[in-house]
């Protein structure tokens, strides 16, 4: 049994932006990712950063040009193994459209396909944690019930994995915080994964065991969010001969008060260094999930200053 319930190497998708302009992008450029089975895995981007086109390959909707991605060690792109893959996942996609039946009649439908795994129970429970109207047209729903009906039929399949695309698309706070709480409570305890992408990066850090940062295709970070958190500072710093780069900085920058580094890996052995040459450090501090985020991003775009 494999130890990850998604895992890609090398992964790149490229599509064709048309005859107009005559080139190819790559939506998806070199992705290796590690999702562990049974934890709950953050994958967060900006729009357009790849996340739906990874999760489209997982789903065997989409086919990668060159690498490899795999699900419980399976290719789902490729049969009999996608069956096996497909029979294994609850999958909520970005797009929440559905046909014009009432939500009712969709959770109905859905327990056809999974009556091994299919829980009443699980599906009254989250209907009514959500507040979800089981009785009108999908069609006429908002898009925080759409949200709600897709959620629903797919944590109801007590499937091994869930992959869920921006699940808290139209939901309000206190619908995102029953979500949440259901995730970990229903989820989890059974030792299920939960794979979802978001921009929601304060929600996410909530419940996230693990994270990966992509953007315009790449992964810039991934790895088990405690350790992120704690590698990651920002030191305000004044002395003379303060150094631009090195191997633990990830950007540089003047502040008002001296450089300001963000560091990305042994803040203790940074700051050690900076003493023994004198510098005195004016600020230490912690950066949040959002921040770290933020400076990723801007490293990728060259938008700082950034260390070598």
């Amino acid at each position: 049994m494999t130890d990850f319930a998604i895992q890609t190497s090398q992964l790149v998708k490229t599509y064709s932006q048309g005859p107009l302009f005559g080139k190819k992008i790559n939506a998806v450029d070199g992705l290796s990712l590690n999702v562990p089975a049974g934890s709950i895995y953050g994958l967060l981007g900006r729009n357009s950063a790849g996340k739906s086109t990874t999760i489209r390959m997982a789903m065997g909707l989409a086919r990668p040009n060159s690498g490899t991605i795999r699900v419980f060690g399976l290719d789902p792109g490729r049969d009999p193994s996608r069956v096996e893959v497909l029979r294994q996942v609850g999958y909520v996609p970005e797009d929440k459209t559905q046909i014009g039946y009432t939500a009712r009649k969709l959770l109905e439908l859905n327990r056809s396909f999974y009556p091994e795994t299919w829980s009443d129970e699980l599906a009254r429970k989250v209907c009514d944690r959500l507040e979800l109207p089981l009785n009108q047209q999908f069609l006429r729903l908002s898009l925080g019930n759409k949200t709600k009906t897709a959620l629903a039929m797919a944590i109801a399949q007590r499937s091994r994995l869930l992959i869920l695309d921006e699940p808290t698309t139209g939901l309000d706070p206190m619908a995102m915080d029953e979500l949440l709480r259901l995730l970990v409570e229903e989820c989890t305890a059974e030792g299920r994964t939960i794979f979802l992408s978001t921009h929601q990066l304060p929600e996410i850090e909530r419940i996230a065991d693990y994270i990966g940062i992509m953007d315009r295709g790449k992964l810039l970070l991934e790895g088990r969010l405690d350790d992120i958190r704690a590698s990651f500072r920002r030191l305000v710093v004044v002395g003379s001969a303060l150094p631009v780069s090195a191997p633990e900085v990830l950007i540089s920058r003047n502040d008002a008060r001296g450089k300001q580094y963000i560091l990305r890996s042994a803040p203790e052995a940074f700051t050690r260094q900076l003493h023994a040459n004198g510098a005195t450090v004016v600020e230490s501090s912690p950066l949040s999930l959002n921040e770290i985020f933020i400076e990723l991003c801007r490293k990728e775009e060259g938008k700082e200053e950034v260390a070598a």
